[in-house]
């Protein structure tokens, strides 16, 4: 692998490592909302919904870092030869529908898990990507 190659792949690297760490991020602040979400369910008060609606508006910044950081790692894997954004597209557009608009406690706690399910799984994806990267240097 000549230098450039590895340059490309560092690269791609760096920015997988911080697709992860918003991803990461985010799926913490999704368990946290998750728990204030029961707590709030199950005999919470105006306190506990401040603290879950609170964890779920970092969880979306976070969400929108790493849509963020996705892209970027997108661009940067369409430089490392046999890789192409493709593997990535599908997932940039996880919980697009996250905090829009919810009614009932029930359903904010279906969103949430629905995000935690979406978030693992772009967590896996771009940890097995970056796998396959770091073993090309």
């Amino acid at each position: 692998m000549n230098t450039i190659d590895k340059r490309e792949v560092t690269e791609a690297i760096n920015a997988a490592d911080d697709a992860l760490m918003h991803l990461n991020s985010a799926r913490q602040c999704l368990n946290s909302a998750s728990n204030w979400g029961l707590l709030d369910m199950f005999g919470g008060n105006m306190i506990t919904g401040l603290f879950k609606h609170g964890k779920m508006a970092s969880a979306e910044r976070e969400i929108e870092q790493a849509r963020y950081s996705l892209q970027k790692f997108s661009r940067e894997l369409r430089d490392v030869h046999g890789f192409s954004s493709i593997h990535i597209n599908d997932f940039l557009s996880f919980a697009d529908f996250f905090f829009d608009g919810f009614v009932a406690d029930v359903l904010v706690q279906s969103k949430i898990s629905s995000a935690k399910r979406q978030c693992d799984e772009a967590i896996r994806r771009v940890q097995d990507i970056r796998n396959q990267l770091a073993g090309m240097l």
